[in-house]
């Protein structure tokens, strides 16, 4: 296949693959002309439902009156669990713990208890107001230290990592710390909510138009609630308005019920929440509690890592597994330990269960990881640069990770000394330092923090996708494929991977919405590996395809194979040069078959969770961040300044769609280190569930300065799609930065003595708390 493909390539002009072209939808979404799933047309005989939920958030259900719910004006029906004809289950995993409906404990504040379904939405979420319920109330376990006092339940089994003796390195180092650290949790905010919207066909049929980033499992999803086979499920999706992982397992709950609904009335039902419900109801990125143990040398190498990443996971499993495991997949980040031990702790609480979330827990991993760097560095008094590089990766007996995965990409170290040069990183140090001494309230930090990220899902079955190319004999292409659009570009660069192969312009491409009904069984769009699985199956579609129209045009007239080739726009066949379309045709009318499903799995890749050992991913994208903050003493108030990014995206596929990923990624993961606060009362009630109380980074809090370049000739050493490398998750972690430049900032207060500890969100009222810390500490 590789040789065909070689063979096959597109010659003579410059390639579309590597050029920065627009996104398909920019157009439509500044003029507002992009269609979301609240835009579609109501079908005729369209009904509203809306959620019950719990008013408490552990304890008993004794009775439910729906009685006035039912009588409310506009009301038609009103859905419990007993109206379920398939199963009562949402679970994306085998544990089967999600209700649809809660029947009897009720786990969680905001755990649907009905639907309700009226003429119109407000009648709907009115009515819904209006059911009397009465619990048994019992005592909330709401964060990590309360599911730890009450015994520690786990939602699903941890992961533990090993290697080495951690207990003898531990003894032997010359010099030991302990220390804990917590890192909060986030809210996806994507701009358009949760929606979905069902409309039943005859027999059982079903079609439903969600925003979700996995098809499929909402088919399967609906399949099962209803009660019928999966192939009676179309689950349509044209785009989304973000979703960051939020809509991975969280649309399936809107969707069934939507589907449930229709199933019953035989009419057209939607489900849109309002936006403080859909923050109530969904689950958010982890916080950690991150406990460890460091044995270095005064040289700041680490000798020694034991580890415990506990983590708030909610009242069900959901992905809390996955995305625990991906914490210690991550805990390294770019550094070799020794000898290391590492544990997650994935606890049960009455809050919503927490979900994925952009990096997967890799973004919790590696803080973790950053922090242990900086206790090293503040307990030398060396550099925090100079401690990162000498624990970095590199060469034969310093390059297993934790998981006895060989890392053989490794070029940590030579992004982060382009990065230092680039933004003079030394000299500006040297100038803060300066500047600090003579300002008493204002003081500046500087930081620079490399990310090393793992490419694939964890779960190996996931690695694979499939496509479905059509061309027409007019020369026009219709691309489906299974990865979902929620904003990130990967429909263009996917157009841009068929457009190349086949030699024609991008507006010969016609991206189609994702569906079921054309390519099943699909992963979800996440992991950063839509362009990965969903470029090598289109291209795969193309390949096939093009293997055709080589050996009719090399029969028809009568030269060899290899004295075909595609150029843009035509296509050589020995002397003569014709058009792509005018090749078409003529295969047409030779009964040429002109469409082809494509399939990738992504090779090399292994894992054994039960002994912690394996290849889970396929190679590592890299990067590093320099950022620049000030901080007012007084009142714990800071700006970002300026933020250096130079990012590894490999041979990219798109530079415009990739720098707009890693400064969206950045901004979104400097909103959670920063900004970005989740709070739940003692009864367990979710306090910032509104945009007047979470606040996420606005277009001020942006650096001042920001500077993003993307690694130049650093294809990817594995044959991926044309080189490239995922570029979804990875820049989220290149924020933890701006934690650190922060940390640098506090530490000045104390002469840099003091290691400041600044948890995460170093909101405010955190960074205050830590300058007074380190005063008091540092008896200044």
């Amino acid at each position: 296949m590789a040789d065909a493909r070689r063979k096959l390539d597109i010659v003579g002009e410059p390639a579309l693959v590597g050029s920065p072209r627009i996104h398909d939808s920019a157009l439509k979404h500044v003029a507002g002309e992009a269609v979301y799933i609240d835009d579609v047309a109501a079908p005729e005989g369209l009904l509203h439902a809306y959620l019950g939920t719990a008013a408490i958030a552990c304890g008993r259900l004794l009775s439910l009156d729906l009685s006035e719910v039912a009588a409310a004006p506009g009301v038609v029906a009103v859905l419990t669990a007993a109206d379920i004809p398939g199963a009562n289950d949402i679970s994306s995993t085998h544990r089967h713990d999600e209700p649809v409906f809660a029947t009897d404990r009720i786990l969680f504040h905001g755990q649907p208890l009905f639907a309700v379904v009226a003429g119109t939405r407000e009648q709907a979420r009115r009515a819904a107001t209006l059911a009397k319920a009465e619990y048994a109330e019992e005592p909330a376990l709401i964060d990590i230290a309360a599911a730890h006092a009450a015994g520690g339940a786990l939602v699903t089994a941890p992961l533990t990592l090993r290697r080495g003796d951690v207990a003898a390195a531990m003894a032997a180092s010359p010099r030991r710390l302990k220390g804990a650290m917590t890192i909060g949790g986030q809210e996806h905010f994507y701009l358009e909510g949760q929606i979905a919207l069902a409309t039943p066909g005859e027999d059982e049929d079903m079609q439903v138009l969600v925003s979700t980033q996995h098809p499929s499992e909402v088919q399967h999803m609906v399949a099962a609630v209803l009660g019928v086979g999966s192939h009676a499920v179309t689950v349509e999706v044209r785009r989304m308005g973000g979703g960051f992982g939020g809509k991975e397992t969280q649309a399936n709950l809107f969707a069934c019920v939507a589907a449930l609904c229709a199933r019953r009335l035989k009419r057209p039902v939607k489900l849109r929440p309002d936006r403080d419900d859909d923050m109530v109801l969904t689950g958010k990125r982890h916080d950690f509690v991150v406990d460890y143990e460091i044995g270095f040398d005064d040289e700041g190498r680490i000798h020694a890592v034991d580890a415990v990443y506990a983590a708030r996971c909610g009242w069900n499993a959901d992905l809390s597994g996955p995305v625990t495991d991906r914490a210690l997949f991550h805990m390294d980040n770019c550094y070799f330990y020794p000898a290391v031990h590492a544990r997650s702790e994935p606890l049960f609480t009455n809050t919503c269960s927490n979900t994925a979330f952009r990096g997967f827990g890799g973004p919790q991993g590696m803080v973790g990881a950053e922090r242990l760097i900086e206790e090293v560095a503040f307990a030398t008094g060396l550099d925090p640069v100079e401690v990162r590089k000498r624990n970095l990766y590199g060469g034969v007996g310093r390059d297993l990770t934790p998981y006895h995965q060989t890392v053989e990409d490794n070029i940590a170290a030579e992004v982060i000394t382009e990065l230092a040069r680039r933004c003079d990183y030394q000299a500006r140090k040297a100038a803060i330092r300066q500047a600090n001494a003579k300002s008493p309230i204002i003081k500046r930090g500087i930081a620079l923090t490399p990310v090393k990220f793992g490419i694939s899902f964890t779960a190996t079955w996931f690695n694979q996708a499939g496509a479905l190319v059509h061309v027409y004999t007019d020369g026009t292409v219709s691309l489906n494929h299974g990865g979902t659009e929620m904003g990130q570009g990967l429909y263009i660069k996917v157009a841009q991977v068929v457009a190349q192969a086949f030699g024609i312009g991008l507006d010969q491409v016609k991206i189609t919405a994702t569906t079921t009904g054309k390519v099943p069984n699909t992963s979800a769009t996440a992991a950063s590996s839509g362009s990965d699985l969903n470029g090598m199956a289109a291209l795969d579609a193309c390949e096939t395809i093009k293997t055709r129209l080589t050996e009719f045009a090399a029969k028809h007239w009568q030269e060899r194979p290899e004295e075909v080739a595609f150029l843009p726009g035509r296509v050589k066949v020995g002397a003569r040069e014709i058009g792509f379309r005018d090749l078409v045709a003529a295969a047409y009318l030779a009964r040429v078959q002109l469409s082809a499903t494509g399939f990738y799995a992504t090779p090399k890749i292994h894992w054994d969770r039960q002994a912690g050992r394996g290849h889970p991913f396929y190679y590592f994208a890299y990067g590093a961040a320099a950022a620049e903050v000030a901080i007012d003493t007084l009142t714990g108030e800071y700006k970002v300044e300026r933020v250096d990014i130079l990012h590894d995206c490999g041979q990219s596929l798109n530079p415009a769609i990739d720098k707009g990923q890693i400064e969206g990624g950045f901004v979104q993961g400097m909103g959670w280190l920063t900004t970005e606060e989740l709070a739940w009362d003692a009864k367990g009630r979710l306090s910032t569930h509104a945009p007047s109380t979470y606040k996420i980074p606005v277009a001020s809090d942006r650096p001042r300065i920001f500077n993003v370049h993307l690694l130049e000739n650093a294809p990817n050493r594995e044959p991926t799609i044309h080189r490239s490398k995922a570029v979804g998750e990875p820049p989220l972690m290149l924020a933890i930065s701006v934690l650190h430049a922060l940390s640098d900032a506090v530490a000045s207060v104390g002469n840099h003595r003091i290691c400041p500890r600044l948890d995460a969100p170093a909101t405010p009222e955190r960074v205050l708390d830590a300058v007074d810390r380190v005063r008091a500490e540092a008896n200044l």
